[in-house]
């Protein structure tokens, strides 16, 4: 009565994990991507993007930031971010879908509203930033 399963190694392609290695954490890219991405904003968000020249093992890494300016209180900013990134990795499928090209991506995702918003407010901006984005 053995029940331990063996799962497989691969992860499916329309995973919807958001694994470490997509989240943005180089010093050396967040700051190539505020200093050549171009941004736009979808309120109450602000995008910022660069495509990179070179394939990327994950094709698109993303970096998720609230302000202390105004949200002083770091239970409001963890929920904030913590809301951003569960839309961004139910709209992973939507990404793979829409990210055609070879090369990968670098996105800020900035929280710039003054107010909380709802989780559905923050997940239908994100969709639409990230449509506006791929579709270029």
């Amino acid at each position: 009565m053995d029940t331990f399963t063996e799962h497989s190694a691969e992860e499916p392609q329309n995973s919807y994990r958001f694994k470490k290695e997509e989240r943005l954490r180089s010093k050396k890219l967040i700051e190539q991507l505020f200093r050549e991405g171009s941004s736009f904003n979808s309120y109450p968000l602000r995008f910022v993007a660069l495509q990179l020249p070179q394939p990327t093992t994950p094709p698109v890494q993303v970096l998720v930031s609230v302000s202390k300016r105004y949200y002083k209180k770091a239970v409001d900013r963890n929920r904030l971010k913590r809301q951003m990134r569960e839309a961004f990795r139910l709209a992973k499928p939507t990404i793979a879908q829409l990210n055609t090209g070879q090369n990968g991506w670098v996105i800020g995702i900035l929280y710039v509203g003054k107010e909380k918003n709802p989780f559905n407010i923050i997940s239908k901006k994100l969709n639409s930033g990230l449509e506006r984005l791929f579709t270029k």
